[in-house]
């Protein structure tokens, strides 16, 4: 496993996980899952579902801290500026080998290019949302929202999870 395929894995992820559509229902059955996912799992994480400037839907689980919160809007605020996830974020950072600090002059107190923000698409809208799990290792919280978005659009998770490292 190298960065850049995990980047160009990312990239496929982005690209076949589209919603037909995105409102407060779907938000709610997304992060249900995602908090169902969890606590069977007994994970200490917080999960954010929200359109661009909306939260609708909120779950921090035992075991998190308001640092998890932290992460969680620091995250989302690269998703919302590069509409990319915030995992390929910085994987593009390592690949290029500076980062978002040093090249777009961003402050590392807004902005964390760590796993866990995932953009949320609608065909033919674009992105409308963000999916977030902070409280885990980085890839851990990416995969666990691509294995509920899988799960929320009725696709195989196997086929479409990062490569073991």
């Amino acid at each position: 496993m190298s960065l850049q395929s995990d980047f160009e894995h990312i990239a496929l992820q982005e690209r076949e996980l589209t919603l037909p559509r995105f409102n407060t229902e779907i938000a709610w059955e997304l992060g249900s899952y995602l908090r169902q996912l969890a606590h069977e799992r007994k994970l200490g994480v917080v999960i954010d579902v929200r359109r661009i400037g909306q939260p609708l839907f909120y779950a921090a689980l035992e075991g998190t801290t308001p640092d998890n919160v932290d992460w969680v809007r620091r995250k989302n605020n690269v998703v919302e500026r590069f509409h990319i996830s915030s995992y390929a974020a910085g994987i593009k950072e390592k690949i290029k080998g500076h980062s978002l600090i040093e090249t777009q002059g961003l402050s590392i107190a807004d902005y964390a290019t760590h796993g866990g923000a995932f953009p949320l698409r609608v065909t033919g809208a674009g992105i409308v949302g963000i999916a977030t799990v902070s409280g885990l290792p980085m890839r851990a919280d990416h995969e666990l929202v691509i294995e509920a978005l899988c799960a929320l659009l009725g696709r195989d998770y196997a086929e479409l999870k990062l490569p073991a490292e």
